[in-house]
């Protein structure tokens, strides 16, 4: 599900090479990606339950504005995941409601 061919930007020549895991599954990452593109990718769609009704939410606007797309990322909650690279290693979790405040508390 990537542009791997594209008019103006010409071909993605970058490498699967970043190791993450999103709900306990292991992805392959290209290196410079942002989360929610990872995601898309491998036809994740969802990001976060909402508080009141637990309705999915994924991406919306795309540029970090709203938070549609926020999940928790290496323990954090709230993360926009459409202005957050991927690194290696890196730990992502569907949110549930408003998620954890910092420090897990």
């Amino acid at each position: 599900m990537r542009i791997v061919e594209h008019p103006i930007l010409g071909s993605d020549t970058r490498l699967d090479d970043i190791n993450i895991t999103i709900d306990g599954v292991s992805y392959k990452a290209k290196d410079g990606e942002v989360i929610a593109a990872v995601m898309y990718a491998h036809g994740l769609r969802s990001h976060r339950h909402t508080a009141r009704l637990g309705e999915p939410r994924g991406v919306y606007c795309g540029i970090g504005q709203c938070t549609d797309c926020v999940m928790m990322v290496d323990g954090i909650s709230n993360v926009r995941t459409c202005i957050t690279p991927v690194s290696e290693g890196m730990i992502i979790e569907t949110q549930h409601g408003f998620g954890a405040k910092a420090g897990g508390h």
